[in-house]
């Protein structure tokens, strides 16, 4: 896997999108003091402050293709992506929160949380995916949430969130099986990074249990060792920070 080689080959590099929210922050820092990439391409909606080598900054927008195609041409030039992380979601924000029942059901708020979590994936993976490898270890690995699996959903409520989870999870599996066709080491999968203390969870947080809040870097670090322990067998699935499989 990407993160258990012992040294990154010339011009390795990871990708982080989502790089200006609080795990996608800890995951660029953690890999650029990894040592096993030649760069770190740090991409966000809003340009970032240069960071000092070997992270190197850019914007994307997931939600316009044409920012998503400019973004993978800067990487293809930057080296060769062996590791992309989508550290990107819609949970609330303006105008949104999560439905506490079918009345509070709104096309427009659907519309944006797929957008976010389900749509604007999907074009990232059919922008990068071509320049992952065909051959060695690589990774493309997109943020979703327990709250997406169908078989777990035992409460209910937050409609719009869980579909568009459900559907990137979905996503996930089904390009995983067109991956493998090109890069058969080549690993696409989703992970549940637990509850993160971010401004994603913050209206949340109340009744997480004692030691199940977890700081950004702590995510960012228990991720990444996820990561290390998964093949190509994984594929297509969906794992929590523990390394356990999320239930389709």
């Amino acid at each position: 896997m990407v993160q258990g080689r012992s040294k990154a080959q010339a011009r390795d590099i990871a990708v982080v999108i989502g790089a200006s929210g609080g795990i996608g922050r800890a995951l660029v820092s953690a890999l650029a003091a990894d040592g096993r990439y030649a760069a770190v391409l740090a991409l966000s909606r809003q340009p970032a402050p240069a960071a000092g080598s070997p992270v190197e900054t850019a914007v994307i927008d997931i939600t316009d293709e044409a920012s998503i195609v400019a973004a993978a041409a800067q990487a293809k030039a930057l080296g060769r992506p062996r590791l992309v992380i989508l550290a990107t979601g819609l949970l609330h924000g303006e105008g949104i929160a999560p439905e506490k029942n079918w009345r509070a059901l709104e096309a427009d708020t659907l519309a944006r949380a797929f957008t976010i979590n389900s749509i604007g994936p999907a074009l990232v993976a059919k922008h990068f995916l071509p320049l992952l490898p065909r051959k060695g270890p690589a990774v493309f690995a997109a943020l979703s949430a327990r709250v997406g699996s169908i078989g777990d959903n035992r409460l209910g409520g937050w409609h719009a969130y869980r579909a568009s989870k459900a559907a990137l999870n979905q996503l996930l599996r089904t390009l995983a099986i067109e991956l493998a066709r090109q890069s058969p080491e080549a690993i696409c999968v989703g992970l549940h990074p637990g509850t993160v203390d971010t401004a994603l969870s913050k209206p949340f947080q109340r009744n997480v249990p004692a030691g199940k809040l977890f700081t950004p870097a702590r995510a960012a670090r228990q991720l990444l060792e996820v990561l290390d322990g998964l093949t190509a067998a994984d594929s297509g699935g969906v794992f929590a920070w523990d390394g356990k499989p999320v239930p389709p």
